[in-house]
């Protein structure tokens, strides 16, 4: 039951960065081009000092979702944009929620439009 309690609060200190992941939600990165041709859009931070504030946000105010496709994800919003959603067709929609994604003592933060929906 505590475990369960440490999880409604914030994200647990002690996690390594998932570098993989850091390259793809970056503004025209080789990675995130890439993403954006397969997919038809992707979701991106401002810029890297926008990814490394929010990481450290989420840290100190993150709350947790759920466990979504068996990770677990902390999220919040912001009152400004932190990101925008591109498209294939020039179009830029702004984001104000991010999410922490935790995988095997890894994390990764992702810029979105809305909590990831627990199932």
């Amino acid at each position: 039951m505590a475990q369960e309690d440490e999880r409604n609060h914030r994200p647990p200190r002690g996690l390594h960065l998932a570098e993989k992941h850091v390259q793809k939600h970056l503004p025209n990165t080789p990675q995130m081009l890439k993403r954006l041709q397969e997919d038809g859009k992707v979701h991106v931070f401002n810029d890297r000092q926008t990814l490394f504030r929010v990481t450290e946000d989420l840290f100190e105010h993150g709350q947790f979702i759920g466990i979504v496709r068996g990770h677990e994800r902390y999220g919040m919003y912001f009152d400004q944009a932190i990101g925008y959603r591109p498209d294939l067709k020039g179009n830029r929609l702004p984001l104000y929620f991010a999410e922490m994604k935790i995988i095997k003592g890894e994390y990764h933060v992702i810029p979105r439009t809305k909590p990831s929906k627990v199932i």
